[in-house]
C-alpha cells in the first residue's frame, strides 16, 4: 500500500506539473507555473486511490482470487451443495492432514458420503 500510495502521489503531482508547466503553461495572476500548493488536492486524492487499489488487488492476489474453477467442482454430487446439503472440504496441504484418520473422523460424524477429489 505504501508503494501504491507513493506511485499515486507521483502520478498526481507530475501529471499536473506536466500540464501546467510543459504542455499548456498559462500565467495566472503572476504566480509561478509550478505552483505546488494548487497541486495538493489531486495529489492527495490519487495517493489514496492508488493505495486503496493496491490493497484490494494485493488482497485478491494473496487470496488466490478470482478462482473460477476449483477441483471440488468435479465431485460427483457437488450439485447438491446448493440445494439441500453442504460440503466440507479438507485440503491435503494441511500439515496435520492424515488421509485415513480424516476419513474415519468424517464417517464417525455421520457423513453421508466422503469423497476424495484429485487436484
Amino acid at each position: 500500500m505504501l508503494i501504491g500510495g507513493i506511485v499515486g502521489a507521483g502520478v498526481g503531482f507530475f501529471s499536473q506539473y506536466y500540464a501546467a508547466v510543459i504542455d499548456y503553461p498559462v500565467n495566472v495572476g503572476g504566480r509561478p507555473l509550478n505552483s505546488w500548493p494548487s497541486f495538493i488536492p489531486i495529489t492527495f486524492e490519487l495517493t489514496i486511490l492508488f493505495a486503496a487499489l493496491t490493497a484490494v488487488l494485493g488482497m485478491l492476489a494473496l487470496n488466490g482470487l478470482p478462482m473460477p474453477h476449483h477441483p471440488l467442482f468435479n465431485a460427483p454430487r457437488f450439485a447438491l451443495a446448493s440445494r439441500d446439503r453442504f460440503f466440507l472440504c479438507i485440503e491435503a496441504t494441511d500439515p496435520r492432514f492424515d488421509r485415513e484418520a480424516t476419513r474415519r473422523f468424517l464417517e464417525s460424524l455421520g457423513a453421508r458420503e466422503v469423497t476424495e477429489v484429485e487436484h
